[in-house]
């Protein structure tokens, strides 16, 4: 065996222990030098048909290099250097609301207002492909409207290069940080409308390098990532100078065949808010509604996150579940902790099965068989969800807020999907509890 590459990694690390400031990029230096000098005799791009497309699950298929163009799906393109392929994702809401008295003071008390609305959730246009190298290189470009902000904003876009003598990939670029299973999937893909309010601390975007793998012989996963805000300062969602993130499981078992896996994960997190302040929010997992809940601004030098994963899938059942606890420190002001999660249980009445991919150890898009478009049904999901955040803590009294979500999806083919929303919450603010109804609709087209 050739030593090169133990005796550059170890140097490398020797390097980044050297650093003391954490806002430097050692990992990041030392590891693609690492990556882009090793040996790779073992690997070559015929052995592998697909590679990463990023960081969510989704993969590029690398076609042979005598394939016809009319061959390929008409958004796919093989050119002399690399691969092309185009996609798009747009999502139309529509949301109710019925408040009731209590929640209308509390409303009052925030100076907000919960009114009927049509609204685009997010716009957004895709590109990657697959470099004509011999080691693995993918690349990623996207762009979206955020119709929250109301902003044009850089997606995930990034270059993917695999390492399989690190028994993973490299991402390098603007993606997720990898905490939690939910907030990695595209976001096009979940069960549920919107990820839980717990999540909303997180980030959705960080720029810097991820280190994702698989060892197929122990089921055993892991995503490992170092950013900052260099490149993203003054973004809006730029809320930490620097983070480490980890995200590291086991499946105690997989049978892609049968559909059948136990996924069990936990996620740590550790970083530094900009300016040493923070602002925790949240909208009660309805992107037309308001954010009901927010600590406003908070003293906080570096902050601590830890959360557990648990899925277990069956054929066309899934059951699921994150918590996750926020601990915000400060050498001058208080310490503050705060605490969320969910649990959620998926049925295909229509036999259809949520895949699970092993690249970047998350479920994906729901195959439809045959659409409406054929004859077919498409298919049918239920979704039952509870979910909970508490943003109250010594002096922050932000409120807490707990929603149960009975829902609907109608995939009604591989590129357009239904869902038929109700909630009931009761949020815990100025000394009252309200109580709220959400209706809400949605129509999503997905092309990727």
């Amino acid at each position: 065996m050739n030593n090169k590459p133990m005796k550059i990694i170890t140097e490398s690390l020797k390097i980044k222990n050297r650093r003391q400031q954490y806002g430097t990029l050692p990992l990041a230096v030392s590891l693609v030098a690492a990556i882009l000098f090793l040996p790779h005799q073992s690997f070559c791009q015929e052995e592998k048909k697909t590679v990463p497309d990023g960081t969510d699950g989704l993969v590029l298929i690398v076609p042979p290099e005598d394939s016809l163009a009319k061959k390929l799906p008409a958004n796919e393109f093989n050119g002399s250097y690399s691969t092309f392929k185009i996609g798009f994702g747009y999502i139309l809401d529509y949301a109710t609301f019925k408040q009731s008295e209590v929640f209308k003071q509390q409303m009052d008390s925030a100076g907000l207002v919960f009114d009927p609305r049509f609204e685009t959730r997010d716009f957004r246009i895709l590109a990657s492909g697959v470099l004509k190298t011999k080691r693995s290189i993918s690349w990623k470009f996207a762009f979206m409207y955020d119709g929250n902000g109301k902003i044009w904003m850089m997606r995930e876009t990034g270059v993917t290069i695999g390492v399989p003598e690190l028994a993973g990939h490299i991402f390098i670029g603007r993606t997720k940080e990898g905490y939690s299973m939910v907030k990695v999937m595209n976001g096009h893909s979940p069960w549920t409308a919107e990820r839980q309010m717990a999540l909303d601390v997180i980030p959705i975007l960080a720029d810097g390098i991820k280190w994702f793998g698989y060892l197929p012989k122990s089921r055993v996963f892991w995503n490992l990532g170092y950013f900052n805000d260099v490149v993203s300062n003054g973004q809006g969602f730029s809320t930490y100078a620097w983070q480490y993130n980890a995200r590291i499981g086991w499946m105690p078992f997989y049978d892609k065949e049968k559909n059948q896996v136990m996924h069990i994960a936990t996620n740590l997190r550790y970083g530094k808010p900009v300016d040493g302040k923070i602002t925790l929010k949240s909208r009660p997992e309805s992107s037309p509604a308001p954010q009901i809940i927010n600590t406003g601004s908070f003293q906080s030098d570096h902050s601590t996150h830890i959360g557990a994963e648990f899925y277990y899938s069956n054929g066309s059942l899934l059951i699921g579940s994150e918590v996750m606890m926020h601990s915000f420190q400060s050498k001058d002001f208080e310490d503050h902790k705060f605490f969320g999660g969910d649990v959620s249980i998926s049925y295909l009445f229509t036999q259809g099965k949520r895949p699970y991919y092993t690249v970047g150890s998350i479920f994906g898009f729901i195959p439809v068989k045959k659409s409406v478009f054929k004859g077919g049904w498409g298919e049918w999901e239920a979704v039952l969800r509870f979910s909970s955040l508490d943003l109250d803590d010594g002096s922050i009294h932000g409120g807490k807020f707990w929603r149960i979500t009975p829902m609907v999806n109608w995939y009604m083919t591989k590129a357009a999907r239904l869902e038929f929303i109700y909630g009931y919450g009761v949020l815990s603010r100025y000394n009252l509890k309200g109580g709220i109804q959400l209706f809400q609709a949605r129509l999503q087209l997905t092309m990727l």
